[in-house]
């Protein structure tokens, strides 16, 4: 099987160029899957009949699975091949699309969703762990860059394609998409990474830990994705939260006592990694609801469709391109703690600016240049935390720390919807129950508090920014020994 041989240069070479685009195709892939099906709901739910309640189920599934087993993935593919687990979950990640873009009832597409997540749970942390170890020095860092953009990237222009693919060939397309891709990334995989040559040795995998962590992970996420509809001060949802605080307590004990924990705790040693993985998770909540509530505003209170709300992404998206690009070469001058901060000021003005949107807003005056001041700072502050996640990581541990950090995505994307979208319901009906506020008035004052919400949340980022690890892209501890190993034990 063909090999690689990652160096400092790596990136000067086609093989390597190859590696990278591959890599952020896989990223891509997953993170466009958790945004690409909203702005088709309202089609899904015609076709499918969906109720209103269960329609947050296409969105929340893949998000379920995806942030309650992702631990799991990352250590699997430490434990069991990165190679191996990135190409058995590209498979899973196929079937479950195609079986989502076939589905002919609701339940069969929720479950399609689901398996979706578990596979995207598989794919990212190999993926990024790949990344980490196949490129050192300053390529490593060049190509953190490159992957934290296409994070930012691939968020915003979920929402364009799920647009465009919906009113085209119809909103199964946004599932049915995947599949060329995955077929493409698998072949790649197995051309440009070797053969995971070592078996898997089950015995070091902490099944305990395992089951704990991602029941865990799963009834949090499920919890915060079912408070908006059951209620905050309802019993339901204190007792899944506090079910949730349990399980992930006693999975922490567990983790301190094993021989072989699933997530070795020294791995919080590394400086800066919690840091950037409370400043992800505070981030993304902000980020993903502003989606959330512009999506809503444009559709039921501007009367716009779903290609036009789509379209008006499109600028985002090209400001989250040059952002990345621009913000990757700021890190070797000034550290990711600078760059990240003024990212995350950056993405907080440009969602406050959106919080003001009027009841008959015009596109030009009102979302374009609060969406535009966003994409700046949603380019700039993923490149710089995922690379400051990353830094100083052990080659063992590379898995571990991305799951780590897409886990922080996941949770905070469904902790921002949640609370956020709490908050502005909340609003909304205060506002309905007036004599004054027409339905339009009152949707539209409810979505602006959920946006301030929002812009309060990438503020704080950018305070927890503070306390990242100032990289400039040195050279890791562990790099010199990594320079002149062939991929295959990389992977």
């Amino acid at each position: 099987m063909t090999t690689s041989h990652p160096s400092s240069t790596a990136l000067a070479t086609r093989r390597g160029r190859l590696t990278l685009a591959l890599l952020c195709a896989i990223a891509f892939l997953d993170f466009v899957d958790a945004s690409i099906v909203n702005v088709a709901l309202p089609s899904i739910r015609r076709d499918l009949g969906f109720s209103v309640s269960d329609l947050q189920w296409v969105v929340s599934g893949y998000l379920l699975t995806y942030g309650g087993c992702m631990l799991l993935g990352g250590r699997a593919a430490d434990l069991a091949g990165r190679r191996r687990v990135l190409v058995a979950g590209t498979v899973v990640f196929a079937l479950a699309s195609l079986t989502g873009g076939l589905a002919q009832s609701s339940g069969m597409l929720v479950g399609a969703r689901m398996a979706q997540g578990v596979g995207a749970a598989l794919m990212l942390p190999a993926a990024l762990s790949l990344l980490t170890t196949t490129f050192t020095g300053r390529d490593r860092h060049t190509a953190l860059g490159v992957w934290g953009g296409v994070a930012g990237f691939a968020s915003a222009v979920g929402v364009l394609l799920g647009g465009v693919l919906s009113e085209g060939p119809g909103w199964r397309w946004v599932l049915l998409v995947n599949e060329p891709v995955c077929v493409l990334a698998i072949a790649a995989a197995l051309l440009l990474f070797a053969n995971d040559r070592r078996r898997p040795d089950l015995r070091r995998l902490d099944v305990r830990g395992a089951l704990l962590s991602t029941v865990g992970m799963l009834l949090l996420v499920y919890t915060l994705v079912k408070a908006p509809d059951v209620g905050w001060g309802n019993v339901r949802t204190a007792a899944g939260l506090a079910g949730a605080a349990a399980l992930l307590a006693v999975f922490v004990l567990n983790e301190a006592r094993v021989r072989n924990p699933l997530l070795p705790l020294s791995v919080f040693r590394v400086r800066g990694l919690a840091a950037a993985d409370v400043t992800q998770l505070i981030a993304v909540a902000g980020i993903l609801s502003m989606f959330f509530f512009l999506t809503l505003y444009m559709q039921n209170v501007l009367g716009w469709s779903q290609i036009q709300s789509g379209l008006a992404y499109l600028p985002l998206c090209f400001g989250v391109a040059v952002a990345a690009g621009v913000s990757s070469q700021l890190l070797a001058r000034v550290g990711t703690r600078a760059v990240a901060v003024a990212g995350a000021v950056l993405a907080a003005g440009g969602v406050f600016w959106l919080s003001r949107v009027p009841v008959d807003g015009s596109y030009l005056a009102d979302l374009l240049p609060g969406l535009m001041i966003a994409a700046v700072g949603l380019g700039t502050v993923f490149v710089a935390v995922t690379t400051a996640a990353n830094e100083g990581v052990a080659r063992e541990q590379a898995g571990l720390a991305a799951a780590l950090l897409n886990a922080s995505q996941q949770v905070g994307g469904a902790l921002g919807l949640a609370v956020f979208s709490a908050i502005a319901t909340s609003r909304t009906h205060h506002l309905a129950a007036g004599a004054s506020a027409s339905t339009a008035e009152a949707l539209t004052g409810g979505l602006r508090w959920g946006l301030l919400a929002g812009a309060i949340a990438l503020a704080a980022a950018a305070v927890l920014a503070l306390r990242l690890a100032n990289t400039r892209g040195q050279t890791a501890a562990d790099d010199g020994a990594a320079a002149g190993r062939p991929v295959a034990e990389a992977a």
